[in-house]
């Protein structure tokens, strides 16, 4: 790890350069409300396609998935058929999903996890990391490949992945993401929002923690972002984390 090397002065020359960022700070806060502001008013796409999804109370339509709620926030997670564990990353992502779910739930909104991996995988990989949150499968739905998230191992091979709206080199057949939805009254669903690479960052809340801290992210001298991270039972083992992707134990690191 870096180690800081900081300048030290005096209370009142360091505050003074406090208020200087502070400004910057607020400005950059204006900016981020203005963009949430734009993001909200993209427009909806109405979903016809009937998806179909393996949960542990049988199967289950998308519409069937918003809990009595008119909008689903859904972490699309690394998890293949047949992997062995799911994406550290990933797994870092709903490493914060247990508490923010009943504050969703409180402003309308129910989180789900959707995986491509059987649900029998998912419900292996959930025990042993202790998660409650709702995990559900799409395996034989077309669900993940429709929101840019599930590639043709073709495509992985020549590096033409289409992954976050555009077409480039990405190391696995799975990718991290996040989709939002709307029900209406009526039942009908409506597509309004997805993010990938580094947008999804909104659900890492440990990294705006880190970026509060002298070392940051400390991630520049790693042999790629989020190299450190380890699923939660693995912290201390060394050996636990993959120096390149690869399938089965894959790390969305490296996300454009």
């Amino acid at each position: 790890m870096s180690h800081p090397n900081p300048t030290v002065v005096s209370r009142e020359q360091w505050l003074a350069e406090r208020h200087a960022l502070l400004a910057r700070e607020k400005a950059l806060t204006r900016q981020a409300d203005q963009l949430a502001r734009e993001r909200r008013a993209l427009p909806w796409v109405r979903i016809d396609r009937p998806y179909v999804f393996d949960t542990p109370d049988g199967p289950r339509a998308l519409a069937e998935l918003f809990e009595g709620r008119r909008q689903l926030l859904v972490q699309h997670f690394m998890l293949g058929p047949g992997w062995a564990e799911g994406c550290p990353s990933c797994s870092f992502m709903a490493d914060h999903h247990d508490g923010a779910a009943p504050h969703l739930a409180q402003r309308d909104a129910s989180l789900l996890v959707v995986s491509r991996a059987p649900l029998a995988e998912i419900e292996r990989f959930r025990r042993r990391m202790g998660w409650r949150f709702r995990w559900v499968s799409s395996h034989g739905s077309e669900f993940n490949r429709d929101f840019g998230v599930s590639f043709a191992s073709e495509d992985v091979a020549r590096g033409t992945v289409p992954y976050n709206y555009t077409v480039q080199p990405f190391p696995q057949t799975e990718a991290p993401g996040i989709s939002v939805f709307w029900r209406a009254e009526d039942g009908a669903v409506f597509h309004t929002y997805s993010c990938y690479g580094r947008g999804v960052e909104a659900m890492m809340g440990t990294y705006p923690l880190l970026d509060l801290l002298p070392r940051g992210r400390d991630e520049d001298a790693l042999p790629y972002p989020m190299a450190w991270v380890r699923h939660h039972d693995r912290y201390g083992d060394e050996a636990a984390a993959p120096a390149a992707p690869a399938a089965g134990g894959a790390c969305c690191h490296g996300r454009a």
